[in-house]
C-alpha cells in the first residue's frame, strides 16, 4: 500500500512559491504557519526536493511540544520521518536538517548514491531508484515502511513530478495577498502532462480564511460537479 500523498504549498496570488531574492519569502502568517505544523504532526513522512533544502535550509520538524508528545502518546515518533529528493546527490552534510529531528531518507538515482558516498553515514539512509528517480517507486518503498501519510512541501519540480505522475490525492494551498511577477521566480508548477489534461476539474473540497491568507482544498483525483 502507498502512502495518502498530500501536497502543501504556499503561492501568490500569481502562482509563485517564492521570489528570485536570496531571501526566503514568507508568503504565510503565524497562523498558516501553525496549520502547516498540525498537517505535519498528522504526517508520516515529510518530502521535499534537493533544490528547496538548499535554497532554504529548512529542519522539517514538528515545532509544538504539545504535538510531539501527543505523537509520542499514540506510538509513534517524535517527528515524522523526513525524505529528500536528489538525483544528483548534491546535499550539503552541514546544512541544519542533517543535526536535529528523526529518522530521515534520502531518494537518489545510482550516480547520485555514488556521489554521496559516506557524506551522510549515521545521518540518513540512502535509497537509490536506478538511472532515474521514479516516484511511483519512492512511494512503494514508502508504503513497505509502513508509512501511511506523506506530506509533500515542495519544491515547484517535486510538486510537479507527484501532480503529473497521478499520485496525489489532496492539495492543501495557502494563496497570500502578495504578487512576485518574476519570471524568474519558482513557481508551484511548471509545464507537464497532467492527468485528465486542462479539461480535469479537481474537487473544491473547502475554502477557509486564514487573516490574510485564503486556503484551498482540492481532491486532484475527484472532478467537480459543474452544473
Amino acid at each position: 500500500m502507498r502512502p495518502h500523498v498530500m501536497l502543501s504549498v504556499a503561492v501568490s496570488i500569481d502562482g509563485y512559491i517564492d521570489d528570485a531574492s536570496p531571501d526566503r519569502l514568507l508568503l504565510s502568517n503565524a497562523a498558516d504557519f501553525d496549520r502547516v505544523d498540525v498537517l505535519r504532526a498528522d504526517s508520516d513522512a515529510i518530502l521535499i526536493g534537493a533544490e528547496t533544502l538548499r535554497r532554504d535550509n529548512p529542519r522539517l520538524l514538528v515545532n509544538s511540544s504539545d504535538r510531539r508528545l501527543q505523537r509520542v502518546a499514540a506510538g509513534k515518533p517524535d517527528y515524522p520521518v523526513r525524505v529528500i529528493v536528489t538525483a544528483g546527490g548534491d546535499l550539503d552534510p552541514e546544512l541544519r536538517f542533517w543535526h536535529s529531528g528523526g529518522e530521515r531518507l534520502v531518494y537518489t538515482t545510482e550516480a547520485g548514491a555514488a556521489r554521496i558516498g559516506d557524506r551522510l553515514s549515521g545521518r540518513a539512509e540512502v535509497v537509490s531508484l536506478g538511472a532515474a528517480i521514479d516516484f511511483a517507486a519512492l512511494l512503494d518503498d514508502l508504503g513497505k515502511r509502513g508509512l501511511e501519510r506523506l506530506m509533500v512541501e515542495g519544491g515547484g519540480s517535486i510538486h510537479t513530478a507527484f501532480l503529473s505522475g497521478g499520485l496525489v490525492d489532496e492539495i492543501w494551498m495557502a494563496v497570500a495577498p502578495l504578487v512576485v511577477g518574476d519570471p524568474a521566480a519558482p513557481r508551484f508548477l511548471g509545464a507537464a502532462d497532467f492527468p485528465g489534461g486542462s479539461n480535469h476539474r479537481m474537487q473544491l473540497a473547502d475554502v477557509a480564511r486564514i487573516g490574510d491568507i485564503a486556503l484551498l482544498h482540492y481532491l486532484p483525483k475527484e472532478d467537480s460537479d459543474v452544473g
